[in-house]
């Protein structure tokens, strides 16, 4: 088990941020163990087919046996939303001695692959070039979609840490956590150590290629948590069919999905995403179904979230 020691400072200091570099090393457990990945199963085979073979020994050997992964490729996030050319900034300033101390960390109690044996300053201008060659083939072009779905997860998050503080937002994260007398327990892991938030907070990093909740590897790191994001069932789907009931023919098509998709309470952005149109179109769909009370709205931070109201549902619920 691993756990972090939060005080009142460091909840304080509880912030969510969205990591391309991330997603990055998170993709590479997908491409190494696709049991555990079943919903990226034709994005995995896409890559694949595209990969040099060369590249993808490197890659693989980047990510440990237990699938553990090196500290220093998933630095923690000091903005809301770093691009990828910032943290791979981040890592090619990394010592010489933290990446072998980190390599040697992910891949205990094995030895280093072949592939990770030159010597270390070579060996990270070869890994962060490589990283960004493989960001551009393998995430930047779903990255909208993928970066929508993960701050829709952070809106919910947030509400769920505005309406029952940490315990209701740990709780809700995954089943592997656990929040008691100041300390989160990251259960079913290999690894047994406290980490000392020391007033530095800690970082919640959505991700749609974490099966469970994963800290860093080394005690010494400052808190950060990467965790399964919700919403990864709807990355790879297609635009919905439109309705064709009674309720199509009242509302029309497009308003019909768009009210159907509003069960969950859903900014505009998330809503164009599943759509697969521009955000300028489903507001003019919800400016008409918010003026005949079918959906309501409330401001989450400097986004606005919809919902079915009341009436919205009943019509939904008929048809």
């Amino acid at each position: 088990m691993i756990s972090f020691l939060l005080d009142a400072e460091d909840l304080a200091d509880t912030r969510f941020a969205i990591s391309p570099l991330r997603e990055v090393m998170g993709s590479l457990r997908a491409l190494r163990a696709p049991a555990l990945f079943p919903l990226h199963t034709e994005w995995r085979r896409s890559v694949l087919a595209r990969l040099d073979p060369a590249d993808a020994r490197l890659l693989s050997a980047l990510v440990g046996e237990t699938l553990a992964l090196p500290d220093f490729l998933t630095p923690r996030p000091t903005t809301f939303a770093p691009t990828i050319e910032d943290q791979l900034a981040v890592v090619h300033a990394t010592p010489e001695e933290v990446v072998r101390r980190d390599l040697y960390a992910a891949h205990a109690p094995r030895p280093l692959p072949a592939e990770l044996r030159p010597r270390a300053p070579e060996l990270l201008e070869e890994v962060c070039e490589l990283l960004f060659r493989y960001w551009r083939l393998a995430i930047l072009p779903d990255w909208s979609r993928m970066r929508l779905v993960l701050e829709a997860d952070i809106a919910h998050r947030a509400r769920q840490l505005a309406m029952g503080g940490a315990r209701l937002l740990f709780s809700d994260l995954h089943r592997n956590l656990t929040w008691r007398d100041g300390e989160l327990r990251v259960g079913q892991m290999i690894g047994r150590h406290r980490i000392d938030g020391a007033g530095r907070g800690l970082r919640l990093v959505p991700s749609l290629f974490a099966h469970k909740p994963a800290p860093p590897v080394g005690a010494g790191e400052a808190p950060m948590l990467a965790y399964p994001s919700r919403g990864g069932a709807t990355l790879w789907e297609p635009a919905p069919d439109p309705d064709g009931s009674a309720l199509t023919a009242l509302l029309g098509a497009p308003r019909t999905t768009v009210l159907r998709l509003l069960a969950e309470p859903l900014p505009t952005v998330e809503l164009a995403r599943r759509l697969g149109v521009t955000p300028s179109a489903v507001s003019q769909h919800l400016q008409v179904l918010h003026a005949t009370g079918l959906v309501t709205r409330a401001r989450d931070g400097r986004r606005v979230l919809y919902r079915r109201s009341a009436l919205g549902d009943q019509l939904a619920a008929g048809a």
